[in-house]
């Protein structure tokens, strides 16, 4: 009886998700939400509407591949940072600079690893170099975009440029941060973030589908038989075309497809793979990640005071968090501007994966209402 309860209460997710989609709120979506009760594992599955709308009409699946966008920065970026100083390769609170002595330029020099995990850097928060390496192809002639040229201008540009404000004075979540990031793990490990993600970190956890797709050298991000099983993002007016299979971001296509901040692509069920090692190490369960280590990157930090940011990854706020009103203050997170998001509840032992294409040929609207509006339904019908 229990169970039929809990089932009729979450096929309002699908409801809701269907209004979103014939309201043009999002083309599809791919929902995922497990809860640890009463010695059981509670879970739901919601699968609507399209992963391509234009060129073609492509249903969306359960093996649905998105662009998952920031989440690049919790499950590529910050857990291999974490992997590191479980090594011993590195310490959050050592200077940028060591690692990356152009930074010490312009002021920088007491910029640290935990600054740039928790975005109080003072680092400018975003900047369009796509835009200005579109100015530079006009007047060279020779194409920068999605180049290794390209690529190390925008290194170059960040780790030479001025802060905005005093590191750990303010907490001004940007993409900037997590660039540097994953510069300093190449400096450290000798290879780039996706080799060492994908030998370090996606291999080990058994997150098969999950990998970045590089477009160097006008190289292609996707195989053609891999488009059908894609979800495709927005119509790109400076790249002429719907992008499917090729990273949205503008910075992390002009590097190549290859960053820190973005550029991660994964399908459902890898998120959630990840979302329960987390979890499951947070209880010791797992030793698939370094336990000590991850208990600390998910600790708020504080800084500056009152920042609701842990290392690398987002806590709930106390007012309009995405997370909905349900997860607990002890809860880590993040979103994706693609129309993605990973919430996983320490304290009550829920997660969900929220992966839609907000953005594919649907008004772009700058407060996504839905993602904590499917949370509170899932999290009310697995209380129930």
């Amino acid at each position: 009886m229990r169970y039929s309860a809990i089932q009729r209460k979450l096929a309002k997710v699908d409801r809701a998700l269907e209004k979103a989609i014939d309201s043009s709120e999002t083309s599809g979506a791919v929902v995922l939400a497990c809860m640890h009760r009463d010695n059981e594992w509670l879970t739901h599955e919601s699968v609507r509407g399209l992963a391509v709308a234009k060129p073609e009409r492509i249903p969306m699946t359960r093996q649905t591949v998105f662009d998952l966008a920031s989440l690049t920065k919790p499950i590529a970026t910050t857990t291999s940072i974490m992997l590191l100083e479980s090594e011993g390769n590195l310490s959050i609170d050592d200077p940028v600079a060591k690692y990356l002595p152009t930074f010490s330029e312009r002021g920088k020099q007491e910029v640290t690893l935990r600054h740039l995990l928790t975005h109080s850097s003072g680092l400018k928060p975003w900047r369009g170099f796509h835009e200005l390496l579109i100015d530079k192809e006009r007047k060279k002639g020779e194409r920068l975009i999605a180049t290794s040229a390209g690529r190390e201008f925008i290194i170059d540009r960040i780790l030479r440029s001025s802060l905005v404000h005093k590191p750990g004075e303010a907490a001004v979540y940007g993409d900037l941060n997590f660039i540097v990031l994953g510069e300093v793990i190449k400096a450290v490990s000798g290879e780039s973030i996706e080799e060492f993600c994908s030998t370090q970190l996606f291999g080990p956890l058994g997150l098969t589908k999950t990998r970045y797709r590089a477009c160097f050298e006008n190289t292609s991000c996707i195989p053609v038989d891999e488009k059908s099983t894609t979800a495709a993002t927005e119509e790109c007016s400076w790249r002429d075309r719907v992008l499917w299979g090729e990273v949205h971001d503008p910075n992390a296509y002009a590097m190549g497809g290859v960053a820190g901040h973005a550029g991660l692509f994964a399908p459902a069920d890898d998120v959630m793979r990840f979302g329960k090692i987390v979890l499951d190490t947070w209880h010791d369960r797992s030793d698939l990640l370094p336990r000590e280590v991850l208990r600390k990157f998910l600790e708020r930090q504080s800084v500056p005071k009152g920042s609701d940011w842990a290392l690398g990854w987002d806590t709930p706020s106390a007012v309009s968090s995405s997370s909905g009103q349900y997860f607990s203050s002890r809860s880590v997170g993040h979103l994706g501007f693609t129309g993605t998001s990973l919430w996983i509840d320490l304290e009550n032992e829920a997660i969900v994966v929220f992966l839609s294409n907000r953005i594919h040929l649907v008004s772009k609207k700058s407060h996504y209402g839905l993602r904590p509006k499917i949370h509170d339904l899932i999290i009310e019908a697995f209380r129930s």
